[in-house]
């Protein structure tokens, strides 16, 4: 695990596992120089506007019908408080299934961190997009990740930009976008 060491202490670029070491040696350097947050400002200047369950759901929506018209459809879209970046879930997919009379019913639902509230919408998108594949996809194998290129083609570089912003939130405690108004 490779470790960088800010004002002391060693922390571990957890998010940032399985990356090529002249990437982690870059990453580390940023993180040390404090320059992390001024490279994400300049490349996303401002946070989404997606900021109530509703619009969520229907941002939600609206990407399930651009790309996975046929798949089932969902009773649930909410950001929710209780995700934790630290139990490694961004967002989580459900399959809810319920007795009724002699028929099982499933509800489906997704739930994304209410950290995405203040992050760029590309961020946001990134995630959705995750869990969407998720309704045909279980697995986090080539197809799914395929899946995810298909829905968003920069979904490999979004994911490595929310994960080194991960890095910075973990060793600074400084979020980015929580402040400035919504695009």
């Amino acid at each position: 695990m490779t470790n960088i060491v800010i004002a002391g202490s060693a922390k571990p670029l957890r998010y940032l596992q399985g990356y090529p070491a002249d990437t982690l040696a870059q990453v580390e350097q940023m993180l040390q120089e404090d320059r992390v947050a001024d490279w994400l400002l300049r490349k996303y200047p401002q946070g989404h506007s997606v900021r109530t369950d509703r619009a969520l759901f229907d941002y939600v929506q609206a990407l399930k019908s651009a790309h996975l018209r046929g798949a089932e459809p969902l009773a649930k879209v909410a950001f929710d408080n209780k995700l934790q970046v630290v139990q490694h879930a961004l967002g989580t997919h459900t399959t809810i299934a319920r007795v009724q009379g002699n028929k099982l019913k499933a509800k489906r639902e997704i739930r994304v961190a209410s950290l995405f509230k203040h992050v760029p919408e590309d961020f946001l998108k990134m995630i959705v997009v995750h869990e969407l594949a998720h309704l045909k996809e279980r697995a986090h194998d080539k197809a799914f990740y395929g899946l995810c290129a298909y829905m968003e083609p920069r979904y490999h570089q979004l994911e490595f930009e929310l994960r080194v912003y991960l890095t910075h939130l973990e060793v600074s405690g400084q979020r980015l976008w929580e402040n400035a108004p919504p695009a």
